[in-house]
């Protein structure tokens, strides 16, 4: 194939790293526009091209002369469009030679029939996805017709924040909105005049990205790679497209996922969709099951001390060594932290099956716990909360969420523990400790680790849904383009972020409950899970023991 002409490149804000340029006169190595998150200035490139096919390249590639504004004359070089299977990126060039504005991204097969496993869990219908024309078709087998999404944004498949954001009042087009509200609709500031329209007999288009915005909130795509971090290196809420437009506190993907339903329903009528109950999931990170068993008589001392000046907790600073002295076969009942007995029978109480998450391992001696999971006061504690029914799994410790093997090896520790306990499960989860997260690592160790799910995706400065949703999902791993086998179980709540000064600060009080309530009510009108963290030590005042009963208790 060759061919001749003359057209303008148009480069706009936030474009991430797309076409790969190189010096066709020299060899030299590629050089690429490199990935920016802030916006650049708009820029025309005048160029021509002769097209050929090099198969070395893995895709198309185009001699071109372009001419960059403020550089003089134009340059050969050469545009290599990537192999889209391996890269997931792919530039058009049609019959005519415009090239559009900004990168035009795609969905891979591989993210095609993930998301058809997504809609199958959600719907449980046989639906196929195919994208035609820049455009996604949604099938049901055996039914005529198709729901298109003709308005692909190819912000959904880049890692950046710094995009716009709109509204859409659902109910105005004669659909239920599950929360009540207008949906947001990021990446879309100007709506179009209708949302959703019928066209023909059997076809009906939507002008929103809907699973765009599933692809990019799942697999948290925004987050990979980003630079914006706190200082325990974690992507924070504050930085989030969700927070910085106020969507945080809703989950989106389901919103917009019941929306479709409801356009399913219409397209397909009879069709019936598969229904979903609310439910309660609650996990109690294991930093510390005691405030004194674990500790030499320096910590001892530290901790009285906190007793006092800190907590104004005078009792139990006076009763500590005693504590101590009598918690070295099993954790005193009378342990300030030992809240493992009323924790189970919350839940036991309520119908709900506690999670407890251990450390097993020692990378940070600051941040880690002081126990081991071979002692026996933790060994005899895993016997009770398995022989009551409840749950085991991992909490990794500090360094290792950027550390495939270190993951591993805790989870294998754990494992081995529970055997020798005669502890069996049908599945291993757990979450990181301090919600550490590398989305490009961090999922995939938890996989390779042959552990069934995690539970690790919430904030911990803001409460909320930091994957858009409250359903769990099976993972989807961008940088291979893959499925997990591996489950997310996304985290709603955690007690810390909401209670604590250093994070939302509301304190042990009725304004704390009022904030948990809302998210819970929000997973019960979408049919989804309230998943609630609650440290087993995060018990300071009888408010706080009050706040938790209320939430477990009223479905």
């Amino acid at each position: 194939m060759t061919s001749e002409t003359t057209d303008s490149l148009t480069t706009t804000g936030g474009v991430a790293r797309q076409y790969p340029l190189a010096d066709r006169t020299t060899g030299n190595s590629t050089q690429r526009l490199g990935r920016r998150r802030d916006p650049v200035p708009s820029a025309v490139c005048r160029f021509s091209w002769a097209g050929s096919l090099h198969p070395d390249d893995g895709g198309t590639a185009f001699d071109m002369h372009l001419a960059l504004p403020g550089r003089g004359t134009s340059t050969p070089a050469r545009l290599a469009i990537d192999n889209w299977h391996r890269t997931r990126r792919y530039a058009r060039i049609g019959a005519t030679s415009s090239l559009p504005t900004g990168p035009i991204m795609t969905f891979t097969p591989a993210s095609l029939r993930w998301l058809e496993t997504i809609l199958e869990e959600r719907y449980g219908l046989d639906l196929t996805l195919s994208e035609e024309n820049h455009a996604l078709s949604l099938r049901l087998a055996g039914a005529e017709g198709s729901i298109c999404f003709d308005t692909l944004q190819p912000e959904f498949h880049q890692s950046r924040s710094d995009f716009p954001c709109g509204s859409w009042d659902a109910a105005a087009e004669g659909f239920t909105p599950v929360l009540g509200e207008a949906l947001p609709t990021p990446a879309m500031a100007e709506l179009p005049t209708r949302m959703v329209e019928q066209v023909g007999q059997h076809d009906v288009v939507i002008h929103y990205d809907i699973l765009g915005l599933t692809y990019w909130m799942l697999t948290r795509l925004e987050e990979v790679g980003r630079t914006d971090l706190d200082n325990h290196q974690r992507f924070p809420a504050i930085s989030s497209h969700a927070y910085q437009h106020d969507y945080l506190e809703r989950p989106i993907v389901d919103e917009w996922l019941d929306l479709l339903g409801q356009v399913i329903k219409k397209r397909w009528v009879g069709v019936e969709l598969k229904q979903h109950e609310f439910s309660i999931k609650v996990s109690h990170d294991v930093d510390g099951p005691a405030r004194y068993a674990f500790q030499d008589l320096k910590g001892l001392f530290r901790t009285m001390g906190g007793d006092v000046l800190v907590r104004k907790d005078f009792f139990s600073a006076l009763k500590a060594p005693w504590l101590w002295l009598n918690s070295r076969q099993a954790i005193h009942p009378k342990d300030p932290a030992n809240t493992f007995d009323w924790l189970m029978n919350q839940s036991e109480k309520n119908g709900l099956v506690s999670s407890f998450y251990f450390i097993c391992g020692r990378t940070d001696p600051t941040k880690d716990a002081k126990y081991d999971p071979e002692m026996p006061q933790v060994r005899k504690l895993m016997r009770e909360i398995h022989q009551r029914g409840h749950e085991i799994g991992l909490h990794p410790s500090y360094n290792t969420y950027n550390r495939p093997e270190e993951i591993a090896k805790e989870a294998d520790r754990l494992r081995k523990v529970c055997a020798k306990e005669g502890i069996q499960q049908s599945e291993w989860g757990g979450r990181m400790h301090f919600l550490r997260w590398d989305q490009s690592v961090t999922q995939k160790a938890w996989a390779d680790a042959g552990m069934s799910y995690d539970s690790t995706l919430g904030y911990a400065d803001r409460p909320g849904f930091r994957c858009g949703t409250c359903f769990e999902y099976p993972a989807f791993d961008v940088a291979s383009d893959q499925p997990l086998i591996l489950r997310i179980r996304p985290l709603v709540a955690m007690d810390c972020t909401v209670i604590a000064g250093r994070y939302l600060g509301l304190g042990s009080t009725e304004a704390s409950y009022e904030k948990f309530n809302v998210l819970k009510n929000n997973c019960r009108k979408v049919g989804g899970v309230f998943t609630l963290l609650w440290h087993n030590s995060f018990f300071s005042s009888p408010t706080d023991f009050d706040i938790y009963r209320r939430l477990v208790s009223e479905k």
